[in-house]
């Protein structure tokens, strides 16, 4: 692969510095003072610039034109379902010693498929296809799965039942973020899990963990009353982003965490002691992980009916809908208040002339979007889905596996094609790389996620036309998907 094919790599070399070297930097800075939400936490006067100072900054890097990537790839062929691919996967390249990222994750995948082998040389064989992959190329960009997953990018399409991903690892509570067309399997394979300190399952600590975090009475009262734990949904950062916004791919990524302090992410101190005396230290924890991928790759390698659920999936698309149209009437009412404020002479009354601001200019107030071809894709996708967990239920009362037939295949093909649906050819406005209309890292954001980006982010931006345009191609998507599960229910329910 060439540089300039790259689309993900930057062309500008970016270098971190600390704290103690930025110091000097940032007071120099003079004009007007920094907004509150632009502040650091040094003990300076944030301003926002320009300053006298001229700064001479030499960077040093190794700009050799070629260096060799090596991805460890192991394949365990399926028994009767070859052409079906279960993938699990970690990266192996750190960004200085790596104990925590990413050899805790690591040696949990190796732990799982020494245990696979364990299992075929006592002559077990998995139903689908499993295969372990070891990324190289992580922390420059993902380079490792994505120049892979690209040159199998058709394969995949056609083939790729699922991706598990890990990264780090640590002390604490059971980390799941992912597909939500996958959020009830990791529900229940967390279930079945026990946590090693507590003894509780990891499923029911993490859910306590959550009642005790929560704002308010009513997302406690959300946490208890739902069957099933949210997961978040997936933005990038690590090897999981090409295979799920780029080929359609439904993917989740594991971990513990959360008891283990950090301080150490991309560090030298990122080290075997550290490791050892303040995360994990009798790594427990790497055996839950090893445990909970190793489940989950085993239940999707031989499961009759692929466990993929859509119930969970449209309460989610229906939340992430109201925040939509939350975010846009917000939109509405902040500039006209701004507006009214500018009219009014506040700014002008309340800009201290010792530390002055620049007032805002009055805007257009935000025209009223067309959410209606979202809430008609909603109503068949929420249609949809009821149908689907009806036909699974009776599948399963009726003794599931046992009325297996040749019909299970095609039903677990439309399963597998069903997070493809949710992915368009011309991808995202800007980015076409990106073709997830659900899922995708921020434009601004780095790693964090945005749900519904074309839409979200046009809302964002002030592009009102680009975002009735995304609403309706988020509509046609979410129709797709609708149709693809009436389908498969249709097939389920005809099952006898």
């Amino acid at each position: 692969m060439k540089l300039e094919e790259a689309q993900t790599i930057t062309k500008i070399p970016v270098l971190p510095i600390s704290y103690a070297d930025a110091q000097p930097l940032l007071a120099a800075l003079t004009g007007p003072v920094a907004p509150d939400g632009s502040r650091g936490g040094l003990g300076i006067t944030y301003h926002v610039g320009p300053g006298p100072a001229v700064v001479h900054l030499k960077v040093k890097s190794n700009w050799e034109p070629l260096k060799t990537l090596y991805d460890v790839i192991g394949k365990i062929p399926g028994s009767t379902l070859p052409d079906e691919w279960v993938i699990r996967g970690n990266h192996h390249d750190a960004w200085v010693n790596g104990a925590e990222d990413p050899i805790s994750g690591m040696i949990a995948v190796l732990e799982e498929g020494r245990a696979l082998g364990e299992l075929l040389k006592q002559g077990w064989k998995p139903k689908r296809t499993i295969i372990l992959c070891s990324w190289d190329g992580e922390e420059p960009g993902l380079l490792g799965s994505t120049e892979w997953a690209e040159q199998h990018a058709d394969e995949l399409r056609a083939h790729a039942v699922a991706y598990i991903n890990s990264d780090s690892n640590g002390r604490g509570y059971m980390q799941i973020e992912g597909s939500h067309t996958l959020e009830k399997f990791s529900n229940d394979v967390s279930r079945d899990i026990t946590d090693p300190e507590t003894n509780f399952s990891i499923w029911k600590r993490r859910r306590l963990h959550e009642i005790s975090e929560a704002k308010s009475a009513d997302q406690r009262k959300e946490i208890r009353d739902r069957a099933d734990l949210r997961i978040p949904a997936l933005g990038s950062g690590s090897d999981y982003t090409t295979f799920l916004q780029h080929d359609g791919v439904a993917s989740m990524n594991i971990g513990f965490g959360g008891e283990d302090g950090g301080g150490i992410y991309h560090s030298i101190y990122d080290d075997f002691y550290w490791y050892t005396n303040f995360s994990d230290t009798k790594f427990v924890y790497c055996r839950a992980l090893a445990q909970l991928g190793g489940t989950a790759v085993m239940r999707l390698a031989d499961a009759e009916l692929l466990p993929f659920e859509f119930s969970d999936f449209a309460d989610t698309v229906q939340m992430y809908i109201k925040e939509l149209k939350a975010l846009a009437q917000k939109m509405q009412d902040d500039i006209r208040e701004r507006n009214r404020e500018i009219e009014e002479g506040v700014f002008t009354a309340t800009n201290d002339p010792k530390k002055p601001l620049v007032p805002p200019s009055v805007e257009a107030v935000p025209p009223h979007l067309n959410f209606a071809p979202l809430d008609n894709a909603l109503d068949a996708l929420t249609r949809s889905a009821t149908d689907y967990r009806k036909a699974l239920e009776q599948y399963n009362a009726n003794g599931g596996a046992a009325l297996a037939s040749a019909s299970l295949t095609e039903i677990n093909q439309l399963l597998i094609q069903s997070e493809r649906k949710l992915t368009t050819s011309q991808g995202l406005p800007n980015r076409s790389w990106f073709k997830h209309q659900l899922y995708a890292p921020g434009f601004y954001t780095g790693y964090a996620v945005k749900t519904v980006p074309a839409v979200r982010e046009a809302i964002e931006s002030k592009q009102w036309k680009l975002a009735d345009d995304s609403i309706l191609v988020v509509a046609r998507v979410l129709e797709d998907e609708a149709a693809l599960i009436s389908s498969a229910a249709a097939k389920l329910a005809a099952l006898r």
